[in-house]
């Protein structure tokens, strides 16, 4: 619902702060006082194209700020929240637009910046402006379609769902056949590939085993000598191992006559460990980096095609067994693909006859809406004046390439004026106050299902009056039981509907002229009624009847 407008320096308005509340709200004044520049302002706040002519003579910019309350499940909020918008439960949504006299221009909401079309997609959320040159809202048939689901109670989560799977599976279907495609042209080089990984036999942390191997025989090749050299002055009968043997038994003999004998003793039998250990350590070292020229030249071939193969694949040795497995998968699924591909489009056609299923659903529901709907307006027409009128609800099957989750089906609203003369859409055969009926008569029929918590007419009641704008009047109230309905309005019988009035007045001082706005209270509202009915001259007889109209709304 819309809270508030405040108006800085746009036109003829220099301050204007406005506060408004629920039903049904209306605007009166004289023609000229500047009703137009209010909408102009609230347009411009909702998103409309930066005129800098609005800016106010003299001044340096233009500053238009409005306020809504919204449930905290309203589309709204997730729409700033995709923008990274933050807005706080329960806190309103306050928008800002700032005109410069350049024309640049500025949007906030909630103080945090925003982008235009951000603002222009917020603003039909939140507000829908009915006027002669309106050309959202009823007019645009994208939404006819969605206004007849709300207005039918229909719902279209089976189609959605169905559609998604049949949009899955058929690019699932397509990857698979690019896939096979890609994979057929790669067959030759695939099954080469795989036949050469296959002989080679690749095992991982081969090449680091092998590295080693050729490393150890090398430096045994070198280090064999002294190795040799070593062990022998260690080993055999006359071997330093078998002379500390021999020292250790003549000492044992003697040990007990002296502890410096005991001492002795004992290192020595250290020594024979140590050197024991030393011994095996040098056997175990030449035994590690044996030098045999076959299996070195054996351990370099095999090395040499690991790395050659590796190089091939681009790939790392140890990489080789998880290629030759990946290549092979490969050149499985080809000899395999036929059948996967005969699966998938199996798929395929039972997502697509699920979809047809729900979509067909969906056209039938809708034909039955459409017909209670133009029922609905058709009962609205009359007492609007547009008796001559005929509505109907045109329900056409969509391009295959134009389905989407909603189903198959393009709605438009369409009317005939006149008898006999063609049906075309609301906006190609309807003008002024008669688009503007048009439109009252559909909100009416479409009403009960909710929609813009906002609403806003624009001359509604241009060019009729008596029975015709008492229906309008009417027609409006009651619309106003589940919205907020404002309307710029000449008809008393409109006016005096409302629950809230609004009076436009031009002012002079001399030099300058303003536009103000002020709401009035029950005298002066029966006063500006009474205006309405008599001209410039208030009678007794207009303020009686306008007393009376008071009464019956």
């Amino acid at each position: 619902m819309l809270t508030g407008l405040s108006i800085r320096d746009v036109v003829l308005i220099e301050t204007l702060d406005l506060e408004f509340g629920p039903g049904l709200g209306v605007l009166t004044g004289e023609t000229g006082a500047g009703k137009s520049i209010l909408l102009d302002s609230l347009g411009l706040a909702l998103g409309a194209r930066a005129d800098s002519g609005l800016v106010r003579a003299g001044q340096a910019q233009a500053v238009v700020s409005v306020s809504f309350d919204v449930g905290r499940d309203h589309p709204a909020h997730i729409l700033l929240g995709d923008g990274g918008i933050s807005v706080e439960p329960g806190e309103p949504i306050t928008i800002r637009r700032i005109l410069k006299a350049d024309g640049g221009s500025r949007a906030l909401v909630n103080d945090q910046a925003v982008s235009v079309a951000l603002l222009r997609e917020l603003g039909g959320m939140l507000v829908e402006i009915h006027g002669q040159h309106d050309d959202r809202g009823l007019l645009n048939a994208r939404g006819h379609r969605t206004l007849l689901d709300i207005y039918g109670g229909i719902d279209t989560s089976a189609a959605e769902a169905a559609y998604r799977g049949w949009r899955a599976a058929e690019e699932k279907l397509t990857a698979a056949r690019a896939d096979l495609d890609h994979a057929e042209r790669d067959r030759e080089y695939l099954e080469h590939a795989v036949a050469e990984l296959r002989a080679l036999a690749p095992q991982p942390g081969e090449e680091e085993e092998l590295a080693g191997l050729r490393a150890n025989m090398q430096k045994g090749a070198r280090l064999a000598e002294d190795i040799a050299a070593a062990a022998a002055l260690l080993e055999g009968s006359e071997g330093g191992l078998a002379q500390l043997r021999q020292a250790a038994r003549r000492l044992d003999r003697i040990a007990s006559e002296h502890d410096k004998l005991a001492e002795a003793l004992a290192a020595i039998d250290r020594a024979v460990i140590e050197a024991s250990e030393a011994e095996d350590r040098l056997s175990e070292a030449a035994e590690a980096m044996a030098y045999d020229p076959a299996r070195l030249e054996e351990a370099e071939a095999r090395l040499f095609d690991l790395r050659a193969m590796a190089r091939k694949h681009r790939v790392d040795c140890d990489a080789l067994p998880a290629l030759a497995e990946e290549m092979a998968a490969k050149l499985g699924a080809i000899h395999a693909g036929g059948e996967g591909l005969a699966a998938l489009e199996r798929q395929v056609a039972e997502h697509r006859a699920a979809f047809d299923a729900a979509a067909a659903e969906l056209t039938r529901l809708r034909t039955q809406a459409a017909a209670r709907l133009d029922m609905a307006v058709a009962a609205e027409l009359q007492p609007l004046k547009l008796d001559a009128a005929k509505f109907r609800t045109v329900i056409e099957p969509l391009a295959e390439g134009q389905w989407s989750a909603k189903g198959k089906d393009r709605v438009e609203f369409e009317i005939a004026t006149n008898p006999g003369a063609p049906f075309a859409p609301l906006a190609k055969i309807a003008s002024g106050g008669e688009l503007s009926r048009f439109i009252l008569a559909l909100k009416v029929a479409l009403a009960e299902r909710g929609g813009v918590a906002t609403m806003i007419f624009d001359e509604i009641d241009r060019g009729v009056g008596g029975a015709v704008a008492s229906a309008i009047g009417e027609r409006l109230h009651r619309l106003a039981q589940g919205a907020q309905v404002l309307v710029v309005t000449h008809s008393p019988q409109v006016a005096a509907r409302g629950g809230q009035h609004y009076f436009i007045e031009k002012s002079h001082d001399g030099t300058v002229t303003r536009t103000g706005v002020q709401a009035l209270d029950a005298a002066r509202r029966r006063e500006e009624i009474a205006r309405m009915l008599s001209g410039a001259e208030v009678t007794d007889e207009a303020r009686a009847q306008a007393s009376r109209l008071l009464e019956a709304a």
